[in-house]
C-alpha cells in the first residue's frame, strides 16, 4: 500500500524526520532512519535521509509502513483551551497581520507546554481565529511570571527570519522591572558569567544588559532595562548578583518581601524593535495593573 502526500507551505525548508513526526505519528528517530534506509520513506520517489529539507514541489510516499505505538514512548498532548481562553485571547493581541501576532502576555501562564506547565500561549492561540489558517510558532520566550510582549509568527518562514533575527540581535527588547534596594548608579551596563547546566556539563556564558534607573527611593527603584544578549532568565540572575533582586522573584531572591504577598513578579516587557525589508517595527505592551498599582502606591514616577 502506497501513500502520497504533497508538501503543504508550511512545511518547506523542515527536515523529512520532523515532517513524519508532525503529519504521519510520533514514532522512535530510530524507526523513521530504518525506513528511509529501506525505501519505505521515499520523496519523489528517491531514497532520502532523515536530514533532506523538503521543498515546495516535492511528494512524500509512505509505502507498506503500519506503526504500532510504543506504549513506552509519552507522546506530548496539547494543551485544551476552554471557549473564554479563546475568546478572550484578543485581548492580548497589539498587532495581527498573514505573517505573525504581537501579544502583551499576562503572568502566570508559560509561552509552551512544558512537565510543570501544561497551559500555555501557543495552545491557547492555536484555537483563535488569528490562527484559523495557520499554526502558532514560537520564536522567542519569555518567563511564566514575566508579563509583557511575545512574538509569535504564523508560518515556518517567518518563525526562521525572526530567529535568525534574534540570533544576530537586530531584535531590541525593553524591559521594565522593579528591583529591591536603591542602586549606587542612574545607568550603566551589567556585564556577568552566568553558569547552567547541560546534561551533566556546565557551562560558562556571557551576559551584558544595559540599565538605567527610572526612579526610586529607599527601598525600590524602578529600572528599564536593555538586554544585549538572551540569556534564560538573564534579568533575574544578573541583579540578583547585583544585590538587587526583581521584587516578587521567588527563584533568585534573597528578601521576603512583605509588600507584594502574592508574590507576583514585577518585570515586564515593555517594548520592542524591529525591522523586516526595510520597514521598521515598533509595539509596546501597557504594564499590568498590579505593576501601576504598586508604583503609585510606593510614590515611584511611571514615565511609561
Amino acid at each position: 500500500m502506497k501513500k502520497n502526500y504533497p508538501i503543504e507551505n508550511e512545511f518547506v525548508n523542515s527536515r523529512i524526520d520532523r515532517w513524519f513526526k508532525r503529519n504521519i505519528c510520533q514514532v522512535p528517530q530510530s524507526l523513521i532512519e530504518k525506513n528511509l534506509r529501506k525505501g519505505n520513506i521515499k520523496v519523489n520517489n528517491k531514497k532520502s535521509k532523515s536530514s533532506y529539507k523538503l521543498k515546495k514541489s516535492d511528494l512524500v510516499s509512505i509505502i507498506n509502513i503500519n506503526f504500532t505505538h510504543n506504549k513506552n514512548i509519552k507522546i506530548k498532548k496539547k494543551y485544551q483551551a476552554t471557549n473564554r481562553e479563546i475568546t478572550t485571547s484578543s485581548k492580548m493581541i497589539l498587532e495581527n497581520n498573514e505573517n505573525f501576532v504581537v501579544i502583551n502576555k499576562p503572568a502566570g501562564i508559560a509561552v509552551q507546554s512544558g512537565t510543570k506547565s501544561k497551559r500555555n500561549i501557543i495552545d491557547i492561540l492555536r484555537n483563535t481565529k488569528e490562527f484559523a489558517n495557520s499554526s502558532p510558532y514560537t520564536v522567542h520566550r519569555i518567563d511564566k511570571e514575566t508579563t509583557g510582549i511575545l512574538i509569535v509568527a504564523k508560518n515556518r518562514k517567518y518563525a526562521q527570519l525572526f530567529t535568525s533575527l534574534f540570533r544576530i540581535r537586530k531584535i531590541h527588547k525593553t524591559y521594565l522591572g522593579i528591583a529591591v534596594g536603591k542602586l549606587n548608579e542612574n545607568k550603566g551596563t551589567f556585564i556577568d558569567h552566568l553558569f547552567y547546566n547541560e546534561g551533566p556539563k556546565k557551562i560558562k556564558v556571557e551576559a551584558v544588559t544595559h540599565f538605567q534607573v527610572v526612579d526610586s527611593n529607599n527601598n525600590y527603584s524602578l529600572l528599564k532595562l536593555d538586554p544585549v544578549t538572551g540569556r534564560k532568565h538573564q534579568l533575574r540572575k544578573q541583579l540578583l548578583i547585583h544585590g538587587y533582586p526583581i521584587l516578587g522573584d521567588s527563584k533568585y531572591n534573597f528578601l521576603k518581601s512583605k509588600n507584594n504577598k502574592k508574590n507576583l513578579l514585577m518585570l515586564h516587557a515593555y517594548k520592542i524593535n524591529f525591522s523586516i525589508n526595510g520597514i521598521k517595527h515598533k509595539y509596546i505592551a501597557e504594564l499590568p495593573s498590579n505593576f501601576k498599582n504598586f508604583l503609585n502606591e510606593k510614590y515611584l514616577k511611571n514615565y511609561f
